[in-house]
């Protein structure tokens, strides 16, 4: 028996792996330390607590980069004693950045084989309203939530959701927070969905005898996603800033429209195809057919009826992506494909856009006078002058000084092939190839490395892990691209919080404010009391790790129901609800911090929609769990 600093009793449960505040020090049932670690001074508490108010102010103003400002402050932390110096980088090898690290792989990985086309052309349609876009993937989003991790269904959702964006020449930052707010949303449904729910029924177990089963959580976190899900796509989104900066630069990467020779392979048709059987799929890429190349000369016209045969090159007139996704959708070849060792599905052929300056080797030459394709093993794919549509050839055209090319081979033979030329790449200005024969592999080795998660053979990071091999063996991705891929700012933002928000914790600080509910709600009703507890959980979770504040917040829970006598799974159910919903912050979810850059977001942008969204948890959560958990 232990009187704690709500001034409530509570019996410590045989091996039950409880913290609780006891005269002053945080005493672990589960770890044995000796008498002189147990002693917390409180100047601890006020250092650790006023520098992570200052962490938290710079970085919601946005005048300092992010992770600089969590590096220093861990540094600064390290200094002056609050964190250990063997524990200073223990943050780089926590399984929440390795997690993040490994989801931004499998999500390149999934982009290159053309498994986010395949899955978009079923669900994403671009001429919906965003409203309807964003209930529609957001759904799907919390239903993946409800049957994998949360991390995991934001990995598959969120290329699909940049690009629908691009396709409807908007901001992704638009639909990214919506729909990584679904998924946190949608893991609260089961007990595998997230964090929070297994270490709650784990500590039920410990603590009363007996776990939470598997669909014990959904009929308060279906209520809730439902509500989540609603309020995201009708209201939340409205509330984000516009990103024009963002717009500007996607826009910025469709003003060049090149003239491309595709070539017509033997595996292309089996059947007779007429030219104008292609205008649909032209049609749904965005390019323009202009014409017919056989046997070296240009047909008149359109040749609207001509019969496709083997060797034949269409000329075309789009984007960059354009011109490769339409390639994709008719199964064409690009000039000299027979020459990248496997034409197509080569692996790791890249687009790029260059421009000619004056005195460049190749103005007023052309492609094949240089013998590009077998110098270098790099293809002149198309040509841009003002918007002007050529008779010539492509690789025959006479190339002049400010034209823009389109290049395409692998990277290192690109950047090789650009300075012999003498042209300057564009920076940003680089379009993948997508080997799209291999779909299917790697959705099938990404479900395969989820569903070992879920079966608990692996864990997420091993299974994770074991997919990104798996991608750089089939040449999904390359060594390049594995670190290219990763968002490294946020890798070291949340690397840095993880041993200020250990020190918090291990300080007392975090526990200290979590047991002062016990006092500050005695003699109010107990919906009082749990929508405080939900509360400080909630805020408690916006900047520390879930798992962590859980472990915090489940004693106070179970404490409380057992001064009162009312039902112990009220409160834990709400301290689950409460941990999982991190909405104010990048840092409170590994799926908020996911998005930060790819959605151009500031720090500052959570708030907006997520402080409601917040609120409108409480104000469903409390009476669901009334009713569904009677006190």
């Amino acid at each position: 028996m232990c009187r704690n600093g709500g001034g409530l009793n509570h019996v410590v449960p045989p091996n039950a792996k409880i913290s609780f505040f006891c005269t002053g020090a945080v005493v672990a049932a589960d770890n044995r330390r000796d008498v002189a670690k147990l002693t917390v001074m409180p100047s601890d508490q006020i250092q650790i607590s006023l520098l992570l108010v200052v962490v938290i102010v710079l970085l919601v103003w946005g005048r300092f980069r992010y992770d600089l400002v969590a590096f220093g402050a861990l540094i600064f932390a390290a200094a002056i004693g609050l964190v250990p110096t063997d524990d200073v980088f223990s943050g780089f090898g926590h399984s929440a950045v390795a997690i993040i690290a490994l989801v931004l792989i499998v999500s390149r990985g999934l982009s290159s084989s053309g498994a986010v086309e395949l899955v978009a052309a079923k669900l994403i349609n671009p001429e919906r309203p965003l409203p309807l876009h964003i209930a529609i993937i957001a759904a799907v989003g919390a239903g993946l939530s409800a049957i994998i991790n949360n991390v995991a269904a934001l990995a598959l959702l969120m290329p699909l959701d940049i690009e629908a964006a691009k396709k409807s020449n908007r901001s992704p930052g638009q639909s990214l927070m919506p729909l990584s707010f679904a998924t946190i949303l949608g893991g609260m449904i089961t007990l595998i969905g997230t964090p929070p729910n297994i270490v709650i029924s784990e500590y039920r177990n410990d603590a009363i005898g007996q776990p939470f089963a598997m669909l014990d959580f959904a009929p308060v976190g279906l209520t809730v996603a439902i509500v989540g899900i609603t309020f995201v796509s009708l209201v939340g989104w409205r509330l984000l800033p516009s990103r024009t900066s963002v717009m500007d630069d996607a826009q910025d990467m469709r003003q060049g429209r090149y003239v491309a020779e595709l070539r017509v392979s033997e595996q292309t048709f089996t059947d007779d195809i007429q030219v104008q059987d292609l205008y649909p799929k032209a049609d749904e890429a965005d390019v323009h057919l202009v014409g017919l190349i056989r046997n070296g000369k240009r047909k008149p016209g359109l040749a609207m009826r001509e019969t496709l045969r083997s060797g034949d090159f269409l000329v075309v007139e789009g984007e960059p992506k354009s011109i490769e996704a339409f390639m994709g959708l008719a199964g064409l070849d690009f000039a000299g494909s027979e020459q990248h060792e496997g034409g197509v599905t080569a692996r790791g052929l890249t687009i790029t856009e260059t421009i000619v300056p004056d005195g460049a080797r190749i103005q007023n030459r052309t492609a094949r006078s240089l013998q590009l394709l077998s110098r270098h093993s790099v293809t002149l794919l198309g040509v841009s002058r003002e918007g002007q549509r050529f008779r010539d050839r492509v690789r025959l055209l006479p190339i002049r000084a400010g034209d823009v090319l389109l290049l395409l081979g692998r990277p290192e033979r690109l950047a090789a092939a650009t300075d012999w030329l003498g042209v300057l790449p564009i920076e940003g200005r680089q379009t993948e190839v997508i080997q799209r024969q291999k779909a299917g592999l790697s959705i099938g080795i990404f479900f395969a490395a989820v569903g070992l998660a879920v079966a608990g053979v692996l864990s997420l990071t091993v299974a994770l892990g074991a997919a990104v091999i798996g991608y750089v063996v089939l040449g999904l991705v390359n060594g390049r691209e594995v670190y290219n891929s990763i968002e490294w700012k946020v890798i070291v933002l949340l690397a840095s919080l993880i041993p200020l928000a250990e020190a918090f914790e291990r300080t007392g600080g975090a526990e200290f404010l979590a047991h002062q509910i016990a006092s500050l709600t005695q003699g109010y009703p107990a919906w009082v009391t749990l929508a405080v507890l939900m509360v400080v959980t909630m805020t408690m979770s916006d900047f520390l790790n879930n798992v962590a504040t859980t472990l915090i917040a489940a004693p106070i829970a179970l404490s409380i129901a057992g001064a009162t006598g009312q039902n112990p799974d009220t409160y834990l159910m709400g301290v689950a609800v409460a941990a999982s919903c991190a909405f104010l912050t990048p840092i409170g979810h590994k799926n908020n911090t996911i998005i930060l850059g790819p959605g151009g977001y500031h720090f500052g942008d959570y708030w907006r929609i997520g402080l409601p969204l917040e609120l409108l948890v409480i104000a469903v959560a409390v009476p669901a769990l009334l009713v569904v958990w009677p006190l």
